[in-house]
């Protein structure tokens, strides 16, 4: 029978996505098939030989991440705590995003009803970042991500949390995975190299596949423990197979992991934020990666935005999406486990004249950091600059924004790509072998 000619290319670009996703020979599913460590299942001798119980002097704090990041400029930086002291600060008027009291640990602040309406729990780990990125321009996204020229190598924000937390964490790979990108500014890149972008439906068509991966973990598990069956019975020391007893996984393990995750997988019907939310979950319960980046849209480029219409929605959506992933997050026992950051190119224009539409602010920019290592507040503040509005300087030891803080306006990215490094256990040493500037805000950690 003559092949189909669609077969080979489609063939093709599965095994490429599913060797991207776990490595050379997919030591990555072995691993999920087994419970045993990608890196010990390289090369089982040596691993042995060096330390068959690796540890990690931050595996205390260590997290995965899922990384909002968006080229668009959003204006998450409208509606959130610290914009509504000032009452020229024009914020939508729709009966949905009215202000409202949100507590944030044991203070008080007021922010649009959609943050009100996060579990206290979550609110109670979430930190507001008002800072400053210094460009008005959608390209410069990626600039952003490399923290304007504050990071070594030119290493972006997200490669350096995956770097660091990989050894960690256990992970198949230590690059970081996009699901979400939406345009080329928002790809992300691994010591220079561009990564690939793989959408939600890419990795469900994928993995669900009648013949995938995820309907062969059992026989794949027998076949891989075989293998090693001679290296254990006579290679290990009874410490060491005591260690290796305490990893591998049961047959029943090994079927609930395959069916729990093909019901997520078959739950996606398309890219949008939600979907990309449940790849995201599930690649964090492969053990994939420890970065995930999405884009959840709060907005986008509303420059004739009516009413402010686009900016309710998505608003009101994007939060939505953020209690979700939480929700979701809980149920899987991974709430101590995942952060959820933000990083936008820039914020939006606040003053008077932004009731249908607002503009690129370089001045002022909102991000956001949910997780355990985290403490529930507000970081910096929002002042008059220019003609509009932008971040102040921050006191690194109280979180506060002010004239004289001892961290400038300009200093306010970098100091919260250091701040959610050091949240989740990277040392001193090697943040400033990462990063040029920038300082711990201290008041930011749990």
């Amino acid at each position: 029978m003559r092949p189909n000619s669609n077969m080979t290319p489609n063939f093709t670009r599965r095994q490429a996505l599913l060797s991207t996703l776990f490595g050379t020979g997919y030591v990555g599913l072995r691993a999920l098939a087994t419970g045993l460590p990608a890196a010990f299942l390289l090369n089982p001798r040596r691993a042995l030989a060096a330390n068959p119980a690796p540890t990690c002097g931050m595996a205390a704090r260590a997290q995965y991440f899922v990384f909002n990041t968006l080229g668009s400029g959003d204006p998450i930086n409208a509606s959130v705590p610290g914009t509504y002291d000032d009452p020229k600060i024009v914020h939508s008027a729709d009966p949905s995003m009215a202000p409202a009291p949100l507590k944030l640990r044991d203070q008080m602040f007021t922010a649009a009803a959609p943050w009100a309406t996060l579990p206290q729990a979550v609110l109670d780990r979430t930190t507001f970042w008002h800072m400053m990125t210094n460009t008005p321009v959608h390209p410069k996204e990626p600039d952003v991500l490399r923290l304007m020229g504050s990071t070594y190598g030119g290493e972006m924000l997200p490669s350096l949390l995956a770097k660091n937390m990989a050894p960690c964490l256990g992970t198949i790979q230590m690059q970081p995975i996009t699901v979400g990108a939406t345009s080329p500014a928002e790809g992300l890149s691994f010591g220079g190299a561009a990564l690939p972008i793989i959408p939600a439906l890419a990795l469900k068509a994928t993995l669900t596949n009648p013949a995938g991966p995820l309907t062969k973990l059992q026989p794949l598990r027998d076949k891989t423990l075989n293998q090693l069956y001679d290296l254990y019975k006579n290679g290990a020391t009874p410490a060491q197979r005591t260690y290796i007893d305490s990893l591998v996984s049961s047959q029943q393990q090994v079927r609930n992991i395959d069916q729990s995750l093909l019901n997520a997988l078959t739950s996606i019907k398309d890219n949008s934020a939600d979907s990309q939310i449940l790849a995201a979950i599930t690649l964090i319960q492969m053990k994939v990666t420890p970065v995930i980046s999405v884009h959840i849209p709060f907005g986008g480029d509303n420059h004739r935005d009516i009413g402010l219409a686009a900016e309710t929605a998505q608003t009101v959506a994007g939060v939505a999406t953020i209690a979700s992933l939480m929700a979701q997050l809980a149920t899987a026992g991974l709430a101590d486990q995942v952060t959820f950051a933000t990083l936008n190119v820039f914020g939006r224009t606040l003053g008077p004249g932004n009731t249908d539409g607002r503009n690129h602010n370089e001045n002022h920019q909102v991000s956001l950091a949910i997780g355990k290592p985290f403490a529930g507040g507000v970081i910096g503040a929002v002042g008059p600059v220019g003609k509009d509005y932008g971040a102040l300087a921050v006191a690194s030891k109280t979180g506060k924004g002010a004239a004289g803080g001892d961290i400038s306006a300009l200093e306010t990215l970098p100091s919260f790509g250091r701040t959610l490094l050091s949240a989740v256990g990277v040392d001193k040493p090697t943040l400033d072998a990462a990063l040029l500037d920038g300082t711990v805000v201290t008041a930011a950690l749990a």
